[in-house]
Parts: structure tokens; sequence; C-alpha cells
């Protein structure tokens, strides 16, 4: 129980690698404060047998997560663990890139970290050990056709973890983001079919062309990628900081 007395909020802690994060650091004894938009994908997860608030909001509404963070300092202690996990992506041509498909992607992308780490930053410096770890993707570390906002706001999110790991190195927090390939998700799942829709490949076919990326041929696990988020929140991970880590099967090296 290596993070007992911890409490965790996790953005997007209601499915795919947030889930799996949140049973990862329940394990390891931390209290959790799940947030996301949907109540009833939070409750699936929330309901298991480990101290957890279910919190909806909106990541991208300042108001919201300032009073969601409010609630869940209030039933689960000061906040000693922030890991930034909501994401979500658009596919398209970047010569039909709309300005509100832009603005989406990076609100919730870009924007909610913002937002997120100022409202948990007073509980992190005041804990002993306080821990930022970000979700970003390879997307971060490399471009991708068709895609150009997701990146953008991806490569925006490595660049912030940077900067505030430099700027808070001399306290007890560090500042991490981990960038997963392709995962085993719903959001994978989601440009499967869009793949399949728009050049009419078979399901095999459109799944080749994302695992021809991994050299190891297969999609990442999300419990690959919360053994990981787990490694950075421990207090013997003190001296990584500032760091991108790639979980990709040597995709990005």
């Amino acid at each position: 129980m290596r993070l007992q007395g911890h409490h965790a909020v996790i953005t997007g802690g209601g499915t795919g690698i947030g889930a799996a994060i949140a049973r990862a650091l329940a394990a390891e004894g931390a209290r959790l404060t799940l947030v996301g938009r949907r109540r009833e994908k939070l409750e699936e997860v929330g309901c298991e047998p480990f101290d957890a608030l279910v919190a909806p909001a909106d990541v991208t509404d300042r108001a919201q997560v300032e009073a969601c963070f409010a609630t869940a300092r209030e039933a689960q202690g000061p906040i000693t663990l922030l890991v930034n996990n909501a994401g979500a992506a658009e596919p398209a041509p970047f010569d039909q890139v709309t300005d509100e498909a832009w603005r989406r992607t990076m609100a919730v992308n870009l924007d909610a970290l913002l937002y997120c780490c100022q409202a948990a930053l007073p509980d992190l410096l005041a804990a002993g050990a306080g821990r930022i770890v970000t979700i970003a993707s390879t997307a971060g570390l490399k471009g991708y056709a068709y895609t150009a906002p997701y990146v953008a706001a991806k490569h925006g999110a490595v660049g912030l973890t940077r900067a505030l790991a430099a700027e808070l190195a001399r306290t007890n927090v560090t500042a991490n983001a981990v960038c997963p390939g392709f995962t085993d998700t719903g959001m994978v799942a989601e440009g499967l079919a869009n793949i399949q829709a728009k050049t009419g490949r078979s399901a095999e076919e459109s799944l080749d062309a994302l695992l021809r990326f991994n050299p190891q041929r297969r999609l990442v696990d999300p419990q690959e990628v919360a053994a990981t988020v787990l490694w950075l929140c421990l207090p013997e991970s003190r001296s990584i900081n500032g760091q991108a880590i790639a979980v990709a099967g040597g995709e990005v090296t």
C-alpha cells in the first residue's frame, strides 16, 4: 500500500486509461476522486471496492473544475496526486478543420490542464510528495496526419509539463507526461470505425494500419500506461521530473 494517505484526482476516470489508472492507484491505497462528464461511467468504476468519490464535471470549464476540486478536497482530503487524463480527438484533413473543432480539441486536451493544475497546485505544494502526471500521447512527440489539432494540443501538453517541472523543481512537486501510442481504448475503437467508414477498409485492414506504427505490432494495454503512472506517483520517483515517457513499443525513441 505504497500510496496510503494520498488523494488522487483522476480526470477522465470512468473509461479506458483513466479507469485503469484508478484501479492501479487504489490498489496501492490511494483515495480517489474520479472526474468526468458522464456520471454513469464514473460510477461503474467508483462502485468497485476502493475509496472513490464520483465527481462529475466538465474539465473545459474553469468554474466547474474549481467547484469539483473543492468538493474533492472536502470529501477526500488535500489533493496530493493529480492525473490529467481527459482527452479527445476529432480526426479530419487539415484543410477541413473548423474553428469549432480546433477549440474543442484545445479545450479538453490543453485548456483543462491549466484549470486542473491551478486548482490542485496549493494542495500539491503543501504535500510531502505532490505529483502531476499528464496523459499526453505519442502525438505530443511526433506528428500524425489528419489529426493536426490533437497533435498541436498534445505537444502543448508536453510543453506545459516541462515548464511546470522547471518552475516547481525546488518544491516537493514533480510534473511528468506519459505518452501512450495507440492503446486499446474506446477512443482508438472510434478511430478504427472512422478509418473503415472513410476508406472502405475492413476491420482487420484498419487495425493493421494502426499496428504498423508500433514496432511490436500490437495495441498498448491500458494497464501498461497505468503502471507507468503508478511508478511516477511513488515517493522514490521524486527525481523523475519534466519527462515525456513514451509507452509505445518503440515507436518513439
